[in-house]
């Protein structure tokens, strides 16, 4: 209490601000990031423990040579997948711990009555929810799809030990024009598909309906797209039918500039790809390039996109919501300040995945189903905690 008072009496000697308070802004920093450090540690163990008790079996019937390194290898990259959901429910307990600690010691009552509102008093808090938003983000969109692609292809290579092979085999994918419609046997990891089936049509639409004559078909050992030249197919055996079907030609390179084959390589990919396992700019590039998708496809992906955009976001959210809350429960201790995190993560989560669902089915508009949770605790803690709390 008096090392607060200290502090405050030299922050207002100088005259109220609301800009950056140097020695306060320093104290409540460092204050709050101990207990954000010990939850951070506290929560990647405890995931740590949960996926060894999932996994850990398969590894240890595993008979080959290299099972310690590819254990290891599994669970460092199950990590980034776990702190995108580790870092918001740190940063609400550190924040609500902090305020209640500080209440307990009427901290933040000597704040109040120095004209600092409990909103700037989280200035720092706020601060560092901004940089955890940032770093979620590019966790979301830059590490947690590879890293979880690249672990369940080593969890399912214990049992299939070509299965990075195979996992992209005997796909379909049809054009968004519909004039295309492909059949690759697999695809390895130089980037080159294997066994095409590519079959050109001719489409036109007939009393509101799209029909489709068959051009031509290859069939193909192999086949690559470059950046710069198109789709190039390799000892490719091509039959074309209009105007009429003609005798099929062997050739041993065939090459399709994009103004002729334009879905690239990675457009197949994405399309074929489990939503969960996109990022954000391959969901958008999924919807643009997919403009006569089915409705309850688009819905699914749009509202995926909007989740993902938006969930980074809880972290600055958690502060919103957990400072006030805290404040207005410092008398109770904080222990009732814990429980009350532990019940707001409780509802949101049932919330988000709530939302989630509906969106997904086409209950509710997809921006609804994507951004109605963050939405509705933003409201929430403005309107029910912050201006009583103000």
């Amino acid at each position: 209490m008096q090392k607060s008072q200290k502090i405050l009496k030299k922050e207002a000697s100088a005259g109220r601000r609301f800009g950056y308070l140097s020695v306060l802004d320093w104290y409540i920093f460092r204050e709050f990031m101990i207990p954000f450090s010990v939850l951070c540690f506290t929560f990647i163990l405890l995931f740590l423990i949960g996926d060894l008790f999932d996994d850990l079996p398969d590894f240890l019937s595993y008979r080959g040579k290299n099972a310690f390194s590819l254990a290891v290898k599994y669970f460092t990259l199950k990590m980034p997948g776990n702190i995108r959901f580790i870092f918001p429910i740190s940063v609400l307990l550190s924040c609500m711990y902090t305020v209640a600690n500080m209440g307990r010691t009427r901290e933040i009552t000597a704040m109040r009555a120095s004209g600092i509102s409990t909103i700037r008093c989280g200035g720092a808090m706020f601060a560092v929810a901004a940089v955890v938003t940032a770093v979620n983000f590019w966790f979301n969109e830059k590490i947690v799809p590879t890293c979880t692609m690249e672990a369940e292809i080593i969890l399912k290579s214990l049992d299939n030990p070509n299965y990075d092979r195979t996992m992209y085999s005997m796909l379909q994918y049809r054009s968004t024009d519909k004039g295309r419609d492909w059949l690759l046997q697999n695809f390895n990891k130089d980037g080159v598909w294997e066994n095409v089936i590519l079959k050109k049509f001719k489409t036109e639409q007939i009393d509101g309906k799209v029909h489709r004559d068959m051009e031509w078909e290859l069939i193909a050992e192999k086949a690559k797209y470059f950046r710069n030249r198109g789709w190039i197919f390799y000892n490719v055996k091509q039959t074309k039918y209009v105007p009429f079907a003609s005798p099929s030609k062997v050739m041993d390179e065939l090459r399709y500039t994009k103004d002729i084959i334009p879905e690239t390589e990675v457009q197949i990919q994405n399309a074929i790809k489990p939503p969960e396992d996109l990022s954000s700019a391959d969901l958008i590039g999924v919807l643009k390039n997919n403009s006569n998708m089915a409705k309850s496809l688009k819905n699914m992906y749009e509202t995926l996109l909007y989740y993902r955009l938006t969930f980074p976001f809880i972290c600055l959210l958690c502060v919103c919501l957990g400072l006030p809350l805290s404040a207005k429960n410092e008398r109770s201790g904080i222990f009732l300040s814990i429980i009350t995190a532990v019940a707001a993560i409780v509802i949101f989560q049932l919330l988000s995945q709530l939302f989630l669902l509906l969106g997904q089915q086409g209950f509710i508009p997809p921006l609804v189903g994507g951004v109605g949770p963050i939405f509705i605790f933003l409201l929430y803690s403005y309107f029910g905690v912050i201006r009583k709390s103000a």
